[in-house]
Parts: structure tokens; C-alpha cells; sequence
């Protein structure tokens, strides 16, 4: 398949994408984050308890464990006198939105942090969640939710009577709890600083945040001022700055419509095949030829055929000093040469041809392709495929005619 089918239907509907994209109006909310808004990560150490002999092959590490948390139940037991291979010690991980309220549940990824085999079946036990700062925002527990599996057969059940057979799919020492756990403290937020409220672009770029400024200033009043490429700053004011009120001002700032810029860039996966470019590239005048040259080489055999009534069969000279084949004795002359036999013998010789075809292709001269729509019709007029397509924009990038960056995958 060439480009002048799907593949450049597909390159014409995605230039098309990008430049309604870059005409059209975008909410603040869609294209940038307000500070403050931002998700956190929590994270404690714990136990897996109940793990039928799949758990931590007794390390001090989960044998200390252990017998710290049997001392919550006035229970004094030594680490080096605990059996933990139905216990692992485990990581338990989250990440929580911004203004997540006291008693709100959430989940949680367990995964093992020493040699269990798996935490099928096991149940966290307690287990207090910490941010950066050290403090303790929320507490976990549950049973896990595994998605994967250990099967094993003890010692003799394999065929054969081996030492024991075992099966594992996917991973089955991480796991999650869905809503296993629970907020005990709200992280503090602050969107306010020094009474300023500040915008931040996903995709930094100084030409979008100088148009974002300018649309809060058009849009709300005079209170924005682009600090950089990612950053927009803008002023609060004092009757938006009670309490009750900030929140009422964060939305009206985030529904705020403005046009961001879009780069000229072209996306290529050399894996896949795929080709993804904007609506602001741009090739000035430039001539191309491409072709391909198909080279094929065939072999036949001349056959040399014994007189009528000899009763012999046709002796091969196969290329590589061996003969097959005749009734009578044969002498190679060596590889790939003629074969010379008994008389009556039928004598094969190799005849080997090579053929080479270049593709004739003619030299198609673009003048200034201003638009996207410009560029997918003039690389059908080559009739090539999108692997050719990559390596005429790499060889037109480094004509330097090409006006948009190149990412190649």
C-alpha cells in the first residue's frame, strides 16, 4: 500500500485536526494547571500477613517488622525467633488529588519489597502513609487485590517425579486496595500567593502565554502578566480574595478562551510506521527524486539429455562440489561448473541470471508548501510509502528547506 491511499487520507485528516486545532479557542483549564491544584504522593512500610508460605524467606529486615508490630498487642518476641514466610514486608504507595477532605477513601498500590514468591490471598495489615514532610496524612488496611497468580506443585508431582513444578502469571507481588485507605489529614493547599493567583502552562511556549495574559486581561480586566514560557501570573482581587470567594474566581479564570500556539513539528515512529505532523510546517521550494532499484537473481539448469534407450537419469552438478543423480560415474569440474559423466549419462549445468530494475521515477519540484493539505498532496504525487515519507523529510531537513522540528521515534 502507498501513501496515496490510506496512509496519506490519514496524514490529510490529522494536518486538517491540527489546524482546526490551532484556530480554535481552548479553555485554561484544557491547556494549564492552577498552582496549588497538584496531586500528592503518600507512601508507608507495612506487612502482608496470611500468604500460605509464598511470603519473605525470613529476612531480619521482615522478621523486625514483625515483631514491632506484635509489640502493639504487648506481645515480646524476638526477631530472630519469628517465621515471616507467610508475612512480606511490603511498600504501599498512593497518589491523591489536591483538596482531598478528611475521612475521603482511596487507593492504594501494594508491592513487595524483599524475596516473597507472591501476595496472593495476603491482607495489609495497619499501615500509616506519609508525604515528603514526614507527617502522617492517612492510614491503610485490607485484603490485596492481586493480577496475577503462583500455581506450584510440590516436590515429586512434576512428570518425571522432579523437584516440583511452578506457573506465574503476570505479577503477583504487587497488588492494590481499592478504597483501602482513609484521609486522617488534609494536605494544606494554597492557591493564593502574596494575592496572586499563578497559571501554568502544560506546554510551555512564550507565544501562548502571552496570548493567555492577554485573553484573562480582555476577559476578566487588566490582573495578568505572562512571567514566563510556562507561567502566567495573575493578581487577585480584594473582593475575590475572601474565602467564600476564591473558588468562584478560580473558575472564572479557568473557563477563560484563548487560542495557544501550536509548533511546527513532525512526529515520526519508525516502529509503527506512523506519521503525525501540524498544521505550521512549511517546505520551501524544493526538487525530489525518489526511486527504488530491485535487484533478482535466478537459477536455472541446462539439460543435456543421454541418447534414446541409455536408461541413465540426469546427473546434477548442485553448486557446491556434489553430484546427484546418473547411473554411471561423474567428474564435477567444481562448483557451478559443467559436469562431465559416463557416456549415455544425462548432464545438468547450472545457468545463473541477475536481473536488475530501477524504478524510473521523475524529479518533482515543490514550490512553497505553506499548509499541511500542501505537503500530504505533494508526497502522493510520489507515490511512495510512509517509510519513504521519513526519509524524504529527514534528507529535506537537511536540505534545510525544511521549516518545523523533526522527532523521530
Amino acid at each position: 500500500m502507498n501513501l496515496s491511499l490510506k496512509t496519506l487520507a490519514a496524514l490529510v485528516l490529522l494536518g486538517a485536526l491540527s489546524l482546526g486545532t490551532a484556530s480554535a479557542q481552548s479553555r485554561v483549564k484544557d491547556v494549564a494547571d492552577v498552582q496549588g491544584n497538584r496531586d500528592n504522593f503518600l507512601y508507608g512500610y507495612g506487612i502482608v500477613s496470611g500468604l500460605a508460605g509464598q511470603g519473605d524467606s525470613d529476612p531480619i529486615s521482615t522478621q523486625q517488622v514483625v515483631s514491632n508490630f506484635l509489640k502493639n498487642f504487648g506481645l515480646t518476641i524476638t526477631a530472630q525467633n519469628i517465621k515471616a514466610k507467610n508475612s512480606a514486608a511490603v511498600m504501599v504507595t498512593a497518589r491523591i488529588g489536591a483538596g482531598l477532605r478528611n475521612g475521603k477513601k482511596f487507593d492504594v498500590v501494594v508491592s513487595s519489597l524483599s524475596d516473597a514468591k507472591s501476595l496472593q490471598g495476603g491482607t495489609l495489615q495497619l499501615t500509616y502513609l506519609i508525604g515528603p514532610d514526614k507527617q502522617v496524612y492517612a492510614q491503610a488496611q485490607g485484603p490485596l487485590s492481586i493480577g496475577g497468580f503462583t500455581l506450584s506443585a510440590g516436590a515429586g508431582a512434576a512428570p518425571g517425579g522432579g523437584a516440583g513444578a511452578e506457573f506465574t502469571k503476570n505479577h503477583p507481588t504487587v497488588g492494590m486496595i481499592p478504597d483501602g485507605a482513609i484521609m486522617e489529614r488534609e494536605i494544606p493547599t494554597s492557591y493564593f500567593a502574596s494575592g496572586a493567583l499563578e497559571i501554568s502552562l502544560r506546554a510551555p511556549d512564550f507565544t501562548s502565554a502571552v496570548r493567555l495574559a492577554n485573553a484573562v486581561n480582555e476577559q476578566i480586566g487588566p490582573i495578568a502578566e505572562a512571567l514566563s514560557s510556562s507561567t502566567v501570573r495573575v493578581f487577585v482581587p480584594k473582593e475575590a480574595q475572601a474565602e467564600d470567594k476564591q473558588l468562584e474566581f478560580i473558575a472564572r479564570v479557568e473557563n477563560v478562551v484563548f487560542r495557544p500556539d501550536v509548533p511546527a513539528r513532525i512526529i515520526m515512529n519508525e516502529r509503527t510506521g506512523t506519521i503525525v505532523f501540524t498544521s505550521a510546517i512549511k517546505i520551501d521550494s524544493v526538487a525530489i527524486a525518489h526511486g527504488n532499484l530491485t535487484v533478482q537473481v535466478a537459477q536455472s539448469y541446462d539439460v543435456s539429455q543421454p541418447p534414446p534407450g541409455t536408461g541413465n537419469t540426469a546427473i546434477v552438478n548442485n553448486g557446491n562440489g556434489t553430484i546427484t543423480g546418473g547411473g554411471a560415474a561423474a567428474a564435477p569440474a567444481g562448483p557451478g561448473g559443467p559436469v562431465t559423466g559416463a557416456p549415455g549419462a544425462a548432464i545438468a549445468t547450472p545457468n545463473v541470471s541477475l536481473n536488475v530494475q530501477e524504478e524510473k521515477k521523475k524529479i518533482i519540484v515543490f514550490n512553497d508548501l505553506a499548509t499541511a493539505q500542501d505537503v500530504a498532496a505533494a508526497l502522493n504525487a510520489l507515490g511512495v510509502t510512509p517509510r519513504d515519507v521519513m526519509a524524504i523529510f529527514q534528507e529535506i531537513k537537511e536540505a534545510g528547506a525544511l521549516q518545523a522540528d523533526l522527532v523521530v521515534h
